[in-house]
């Protein structure tokens, strides 16, 4: 359903639409990420979106371009391209795929009466496919090694794997336990097993911002300076963990209502009559489910910290707090 022309607010290049102060406003930005209507985007229309921008960016815009236009072209650009190489991203691994092409591995790994190898393969799906939506949708302002994300991703299959394999032969060998709460319990494996990977992702692939610093920047958004004093900056040290809590916090979040409410739901579900009958409407229904939980965790995790935070600038190194009159700075923390 499209919004009408009076909800756009004046178009800014390179901007959110949204506030992103707010969780409602970062809430709805990231509903605009997300949208998988962006996939069905042809080439055609693509580059008229783009030929648009350039025509506003250059001060040339055609009479009669509307707000609604802009913002519309805008959306569409920065689904499809990364917006530091200018490249197309491959359809899957685009956040607006994120989804649609997520889902199936959800179910996958949501599924009942499972078997180790079952497990395993879903697992390292799971894993595989964050990892190359990860490197997909990196920031590519400086250059990362490959070796880094290679070192996240063997560390998240691997944190995945050994937990989810020794929570399966745990809950198998537990014997005070009814055959009916050792199958409930079984269900919700993937949730510490995925939340664990996430966690051991963000701290590998972050690790080198120890070395090289987090890029501050004023009010105007011009980069202040890169701390490279690592750990012997308290200030910077601060700024530096506060990010990866954050992000870390959000990546536990995330699969939390993805992984803990369909197990929950088809608990219940499934003492229905009428599924109890039609058992071949089982899957389907988890399916709808899952899909369901997706589609609400993934904005709601994401919107729960700004993806760019502030520190003091007192906080931070003495030549950073000189190079600028900024009471504080502003830090890409990451998703």
């Amino acid at each position: 359903m499209q919004e009408s022309a009076e909800c756009y607010p004046v178009f800014q290049y390179g901007k959110c639409r949204f506030d992103q102060s707010t969780f409602v406003g970062r809430f709805r930005h990231f509903l605009d990420v997300i949208d998988p209507r962006t996939l069905f985007v042809s080439e055609k229309s693509l580059q008229e979106c783009l030929d648009l921008l350039d025509h506003f960016h250059h001060g040339t815009l055609p009479t009669g371009v509307t707000n609604a236009q802009l913002w519309q072209a805008q959306k569409i650009k920065q689904a499809i391209l990364h917006p530091d190489t200018g490249d197309k991203i491959l359809m899957p691994f685009r956040m607006s795929g994120y989804i649609p092409f997520g889902t199936p591995v959800v179910i996958g790994l949501l599924l009942p009466n499972q078997t180790l190898l079952s497990s395993i393969f879903w697992q390292w799906l799971n894993q595989s496919h964050n990892a190359c939506v990860n490197y997909s949708n990196r920031n590519a302002t400086k250059p990362t090694p490959v070796s880094t994300f290679c070192l996240g991703y063997v560390g998240a299959v691997t944190s995945a794997l050994s937990i989810a394999v020794g929570l399966k032969v745990l809950v198998q060998r537990a014997d005070k336990f009814r055959p009916a709460t050792r199958f409930l319990l079984q269900r919700f494996i993937p949730f510490p097993a995925v939340a664990g990977a996430n966690v051991c992702n963000v701290l590998l692939m972050r690790h080198s911002e120890l070395s090289e610093g987090i890029s501050v920047l004023d009010d105007s958004g011009k980069a202040v300076g890169t701390s490279r004093l690592a750990a012997s900056s308290v200030g910077w040290l601060l700024c530096y963990l506060q990010a990866l809590l954050d992000t870390a916090l959000t990546r536990v979040v995330l699969p939390m209502p993805i992984l803990l409410l369909p197990p929950f739901i088809m608990a219940m579900l499934e003492r229905f009559p009428f599924l109890q009958k039609h058992r071949r409407l089982v899957l389907p229904t988890h399916s709808v489910v899952c899909l369901g939980a997706f589609s609400l965790a993934l904005p709601l995790a994401i919107s729960l910290f700004p993806q760019m935070s502030q520190i003091d600038v007192s906080r931070l190194e003495p030549d950073i707090a000189m190079a600028t009159d900024c009471k504080s700075v502003t830090y890409n923390k990451g998703l």
